[in-house]
């Protein structure tokens, strides 16, 4: 029995232990209601991360998610954050030591602790590195880099993925009007254009109606899309496409994709215990007591939750692998959306099992090599007695 059935079982359980509770089971009931929608995702940061800007970047996508707008993170609301969304987009402007407050907070519990494994840090103006330099996303890109290889960081989310918050949603949303107005910059002269774009004062003193294109693509999407213009992107599409993929926009859907939308049912499943041990602490009684050692021993052996941990490790450069063998973790594990069944039929399971064993007890091979063959092995295992 997988994860998410083991769960299910449980609330089941737990809603007949609690039956003369009203507040449990509404509670519990929410949550086996859960299991049937779509995927709840928060946006959570501090005030100026850019959040209101990202969630209209992002959107809500029927069927697959449902975006949440947090409040700002404070003591009052962590908590809500936290039984509320099954996985959460954390922005910040930079990860210093300050902005990982709140991911500590958020796995301040023993489940999340064992568990965390729901949530993508978000440098979400990365714009602003460099002074707002057309290669501004570069740089960023190379700070989520570092900072996605820091075991601090590492231990604390999925990932760490920069994104430049404006030109994402003015890039999904580019009109005939900015357009227009972009094309005829960037017909200018570069000599003549060129003092405008070195300040936005410089650049609102070239006309009023041009002024309001910083406030939809702000002076970084106005230096990114003028050469645009003047090369590759010559129609409104065009230009479109390309902004949106200098934004990073594409970089954070995948890793939502991969981290969380192909694993919707372990996160939902995560989310459920998390709220049965609310129950179990706040309402304890005789009858639930066979409950609370089935939540703790489901916890510590929960073989999904490694499973995540390592499809992040791989795609982030954090555990290196061999091309193929590569490839074939990622398929073992489940990462590219395929069934047990599917795996099954695809891979020699007793060779790879055999292959992965010995990587495993290989001396020879780094630490973390060996780590990430071990959780493999096990879901050879798992694959073999028909446990997933």
């Amino acid at each position: 029995m997988n994860l998410a059935s083991r769960t299910r079982t449980m609330l089941a359980q737990a809603l007949s232990v609690y039956q003369d509770s009203p507040r449990a089971t509404g509670w519990l009931g929410r949550h086996l209601e859960r299991f049937d929608e779509p995927l709840r995702l928060a946006v959570v940061g501090p005030p100026r991360s850019g959040k209101s800007t990202l969630v209209e970047a992002i959107g809500d996508l029927p069927g697959e998610f449902t975006l949440i707008d947090a409040p700002p993170p404070s003591p009052e609301t962590i908590e809500n954050i936290c039984l509320e969304a099954d996985a959460v987009l954390y922005l910040t402007r930079h990860p210093h030591n300050a902005d990982l407050d709140f991911l500590y907070t958020v796995q301040d519990h023993p489940i999340a602790r064992t568990a965390a494994v729901n949530a993508i840090m978000v440098l979400s103006r990365a714009d602003e590195l460099c002074g707002g330099r057309v290669d501004a996303l570069v740089s960023a890109r190379r700070v989520a880099r570092h900072h996605r290889r820091e075991p601090e960081v590492r231990g604390l989310c999925q990932d760490v993925v920069p994104v430049a918050g404006l030109l994402a949603r003015a890039a999904r949303n580019l009109g005939r009007p900015e357009f227009d107005a972009l094309a005829e910059l960037a017909a200018l002269d570069r000599t003549e254009l060129e003092p405008y774009l070195l300040s936005a004062d410089r650049f609102a003193s070239i006309s009023q109606g041009h002024a309001t294109l910083l406030e939809w693509l702000g002076l970084f999407g106005v230096r990114v899309a003028i050469p645009l213009l003047r090369g590759e992107a010559r129609t409104l599409r065009e230009l479109s496409d390309e902004l949106l993929r200098r934004s990073g926009l594409s970089e954070l859907w995948e890793s939502i994709d991969g981290n969380f939308l192909g694993r919707r049912e372990v996160l939902k499943a995560r989310s459920a215990l998390l709220g049965l041990e609310v129950v179990l602490r706040m309402e304890p009684r005789p009858a639930a007591a066979a409950l609370a050692k089935d939540l703790e021993q489901v916890v510590a052996s929960a073989h999904d939750f490694r499973e995540l941990r390592l499809l992040a490790a791989i795609r982030t450069g954090c555990v290196v692998l061999p091309e193929g063998l590569r490839d074939e973790a990622v398929r073992l594990v489940g990462g590219d959306g395929n069934t047990p069944g599917d795996r099954l039929a695809e891979i020699d399971l007793p060779a790879a099992s055999r292959r992965w064993r010995a990587r495993a007890g290989d001396p020879g091979l780094a630490s973390a090599e060996r780590q990430a063959a071990a959780v493999v092995v096990r879901t050879c295992e798992a694959l073999a007695t028909g446990a997933l």
